[in-house]
């Protein structure tokens, strides 16, 4: 499978592209600065350098073309103002699925968060970035022509991954380290069973693998 990922220097995208690369798929990731494409090939994926904020979709769409899945991964990052949030968080994404349609790639996840909500009220930074988290999922839930699955964990932590996880449409508060975000997101691009879900991520007592399986047969 060759595999397209937005923001592609994240620290949730450099460990899905280490883990789809030695599974032996052809991994690309998008990225704004020329300096961080060291990192992307040291974890096995083609650095493709793009401006989501400013690129056109017939520019997203000509790097997705031949794709089999894309995953957004992008964000405006802590210590951005609330322009930021909108443009990227929210803008980017709509842009990439749009591009991702225009393309023939249907196949298309989004790492949100948890308490996305495009009508979340407050007026703090944090708030304005769940908004625009919110209004971006409403909208990629809104392509008939893409196999969605939104994504949502709980606090990221670096700790070392356990493999083990809660996945489910609501699971409560709770951490989750960043590799089994990655160990999840990786089994999801393999398969659409989870099309069409949105779900909560934490840590919890269920394989992987298995709590991928299991939420897409309820």
């Amino acid at each position: 499978m060759r595999i397209v990922i937005a923001g592609g220097h994240g620290q949730i995208a450099l460990r899905l592209e280490r883990l789809l690369s030695a599974a032996g798929h052809e991994v690309a990731g998008i990225i704004r600065r020329a300096e961080q494409g060291d990192d992307l090939r040291s974890a096995g994926a083609e650095p493709v350098l793009l401006d989501l904020e400013a690129a056109s979709v017939e520019e997203v769409a000509a790097v997705l073309r031949g794709a089999d899945a894309a995953v957004f991964a992008a964000g405006a990052g802590p210590g951005s103002g609330t322009g930021r949030k909108d443009t990227v968080d929210r803008g980017a994404a709509v842009l990439f699925a749009d591009a991702a349609e225009r393309a023939g790639v249907r196949r298309y996840i989004v790492i949100s968060s948890m308490g996305a909500d495009s009508a979340h009220q407050g007026d703090e930074v944090f708030d304005v970035y769940l908004r625009a988290k919110g209004a971006a999922d409403d909208y990629v839930r809104g392509r008939s022509a893409l196999d969605w699955t939104v994504l949502r964990p709980g606090m990221l932590t670096d700790d070392a991954g356990t493999g083990l996880v809660r996945l489910e449409a609501s699971t409560g508060r709770g951490p989750v380290p960043r590799d089994d975000v990655a160990a999840v997101l990786a089994e999801m691009v393999e398969s659409t069973a989870t099309a069409g879900l949105t779900l909560e991520l934490v840590s919890g007592s269920v394989p992987v693998s298995v709590a991928v399986k299991d939420v897409a047969g309820n």
